[in-house]
């Protein structure tokens, strides 16, 4: 697959953390000059997408922290960084570590994305030439505003290159309903001007724009756009190239991923190991350490699954044997002969069977299995693509969506027995079963299992607990992880604001209710 190559060019400096610049700051970059050309907008987009698979965002800060504080993942290692297990036990504060790296990396991206829409105003070449390289940023910048809006709720909202630093350092909080606005308006632009199709998943099509399309109004409870955008995906199958991977065990398979028809948009490492810019930390985090099987030298038992998500999942469900480890190889030495040989070991003697830090649980297969070719140590120099979206989420959106509106509809149970029959695999049993004439209240239970079982550790889970309003449900004493006394409905759903940014800007204040 063509990917971007992770170019973090200086256009894409963030405006915050302005206490660190020079007096004549790098960021103060005005279009005027430098774009002179198609290949500027689309090298000042590539920077955009860059920074999405750097450490501070999807490869490790901000992907981990929103795995951790769902219900299904929680702490394997309890010697981990205190700034890991406080998001596990809704502990955080405004200074956690993990924050305002996120927080910085994502204004960089959007930094860069703006730069490169500015930049097109200057290219003098028909809008049919330029627009649908232009397309790309805003979808950029829509997907990173996304990710912001969702978890730290009112946010500075910039949408032009900065050239007054000081009056962008003290730039106030937008509201939530006008941040969505502006996240509609750039996905319309990117669904109107970009391909039907493009040569990588990593290049968002149209598919992706109107994908997104569909999640943004979701999450809004705009249900009825929410549909529509989502139906009109799926109406356009054909023409977008996309379907169902027959295999669901493909999708997590970075040798096979390339030509499959299902991943919409990813996010795609490419086996760099020098430096943090595109280096892969999931088969790390979710890895069982000192496990031999899969020649990455195991991984750090950081984020694993609750043993409840294990005992609940029924085994007939062929997801369940793809996203879960349930068996390592452990380098044992005999006490008696001091020979070492590889042993399988069960799930329940991980700990034992290693050093110690590893924990008696099944791990995530998802990242782990198969990485690709690795120059670095637990699969930091992986090959995976990450599916930001890909095709059963939009079938699940549509059930969810449809069901708000016309409760009972047959097309919408169609849409989910699609996805399940994927899952029996040929397992003969007719499990997970075929639903229908469920009412609308089970309807809305079901799908968001569905879509919890289905999108199991591919951070999905915690926007659809914030979305719903789910928390004091699954972090009861009945919830997969057990209680979580710490959660708090009035604060938990959104992060902090970055202690750090706070003290530069006293515009951002208050901080989010209980922080």
């Amino acid at each position: 697959m063509k990917t971007y190559k992770h170019i973090l060019l200086l256009i894409g400096l963030s405006v915050f953390g302005c206490s660190d610049l020079e007096e004549d700051p790098v960021s103060q970059l005005s279009p005027d000059g430098l774009f002179n050309s198609v290949e500027r907008i689309e090298t000042a987009t590539n920077a955009a997408f860059g920074n999405m698979t750097h450490e501070d965002f999807w490869g490790r800060k901000m992907s981990l922290a929103i795995m951790l504080r769902s219900d299904m993942v929680a702490i394997g290692d309890p010697t981990t960084a205190r700034r890991r297990i406080d998001h596990d036990d809704f502990n955080v504060l405004a200074d956690n570590g993990m924050i305002p790296d996120n927080w910085r990396r994502s204004y960089q991206a959007i930094a860069a994305a703006n730069q490169a829409i500015a930049g097109a105003e200057l290219v003098d070449v028909a809008d049919e030439v330029k627009n649908p390289i232009t397309a790309r940023a805003y979808f950029a910048r829509a997907f990173m505003y996304f990710h912001l809006v969702r978890q730290f709720g009112e946010i500075p909202y910039l949408d032009k290159p900065i050239e007054d630093l000081e009056q962008a350092s003290n730039i106030g909080k937008m509201p939530v309903t006008q941040v969505y606005e502006n996240i509609i308006a750039d996905l319309q632009f990117a669904k109107l001007w970009l391909p039907d199709t493009q040569i990588a998943r990593s290049i968002p099509a149209k598919s992706a724009a109107q994908s997104y399309l569909a999640l943004v109004y979701l999450t809004m409870e705009n249900y009825q756009m929410a549909y529509n955008e989502a139906k009109g995906v799926i109406d356009s199958e054909g023409e977008y190239e996309l379907g169902l991977e027959p295999d669901f065990q493909n999708l997590f398979n970075s040798s096979s991923i390339d030509s499959s028809n299902e991943p919409i948009f990813v996010l795609d490492y490419v086996g760099i190991t020098d430096g943090d810019e595109g280096r892969d930390y999931q088969p790390a985090l979710t890895g069982l350490r000192d496990d031999q099987q899969y020649g990455i030298g195991g991984g750090w038992s950081v984020a694993v699954p609750s043993l409840e998500v294990f005992n609940t999942w029924d085994s007939r469900d062929y997801r369940k044997s793809v996203s879960l480890d349930t068996t390592g190889v452990f380098n044992i030495t005999n006490p008696e002969t001091n020979a070492t040989a590889q042993e399988t070991r069960p799930f329940a003697v991980f700990k034992e069977s290693g050093r110690g830090r590893g924990v008696n649980r099944p791990h995530i297969a998802k990242y782990t299995r198969n990485t690709g070719s690795t120059a670095a140590n637990n699969g930091r120099g992986s090959q995976n693509n990450y599916a930001m979206m890909r095709y059963a989420e939009v079938l699940l959106i549509a059930a969810e969506a449809l069901n708000e509106v016309q409760p009972g509809a047959a097309e919408a149970h169609a849409y989910i027995n699609r996805v399940r029959a994927r899952a029996r695999n040929g397992n003969g049993s007719n499990f997970p079963e075929d639903v229908s004439g469920l009412s609308q209240d089970d309807f809305r239970t079901m799908v968001l299992e569905e879509r919890k079982w289905e999108l199991a550790f591919e951070f999905k889970r915690w926007y659809d607990i914030a979305r719903r309003r789910l928390g004091n449900e699954v972090f009861s004493a009945s919830g997969l992880e057990g209680a979580k006394p710490n959660f708090d409905p009035n604060q938990d759903y959104l992060l902090p604001l970055p202690a750090t940014e706070l003290a530069r800007n006293s515009n951002l204040e208050p901080n989010n209710p209980g922080y």
